[in-house]
């Protein structure tokens, strides 16, 4: 089992139900997926890049996601239908809470100039979302074999109600947010 849900059902669940005042134990917000998604543009002059996006989010979440296409042309952009601009992986259970783990205790404190994540970056139904500039903050991705550098979207999705609830499970991860 995952160290982090091990933590989660024996310290941060009965933490939360007392500061919150739950009653039944499935009032308690939890993580219940973290979907990470990169977006490649650079995709549309050279098609090897997305298979690099691919190689390197695999290596990052530890399952293979999927290409995402583009849903409609646009000329601007020179971009068409169904052309690939992206790839998306969601991670639930094990996985989910081996990721959380790797992101807190290893890759974002290698983060350069960090001073803490945004508070302020919830949606208002107490789900997070974060960005990441570089790829290479995670242990897994080799820095000589990487082809350029390239950011994610980390989202957070929580059973919490509100933001104060989603910041308070996450926090209780030792989530590190700028005070």
């Amino acid at each position: 089992m995952a160290r982090l849900k091990e933590v989660y059902k024996k310290e941060i669940a009965p933490a939360l139900m007392k500061q919150f005042g739950y009653k039944s134990p499935m009032e308690v917000p939890r993580i219940t997926k973290i979907t990470l998604n990169m977006g490649v543009g650079e995709a549309v002059g050279d098609r090897k890049v997305i298979d690099n996006a691919v190689a390197d989010m695999t290596k990052i979440a530890g399952q293979k996601p999927v290409v995402t296409l583009a849903r409609n042309s646009i000329a601007g952009f020179k971009v068409r239908e169904g052309w690939p601009i992206g790839c998306k992986v969601t991670l639930r259970r094990e996985r989910m809470y081996e990721f959380l783990d790797r992101l807190i205790s290893i890759a974002i404190p290698r983060i350069r100039d960090f001073r803490g994540m945004n508070p302020r970056s919830f949606d208002g139904r107490g789900n997070y979302n974060m960005g990441v500039r570089e790829q290479i903050i995670f242990p897994e991705i080799d820095y000589d074999k990487i082809d350029t550098l390239r950011g994610l979207d980390i989202t957070f999705t929580t059973t919490a109600k509100t933001d104060q609830e989603g910041q308070a499970l996450l926090s209780a991860f030792n989530f590190p947010f700028r005070t």
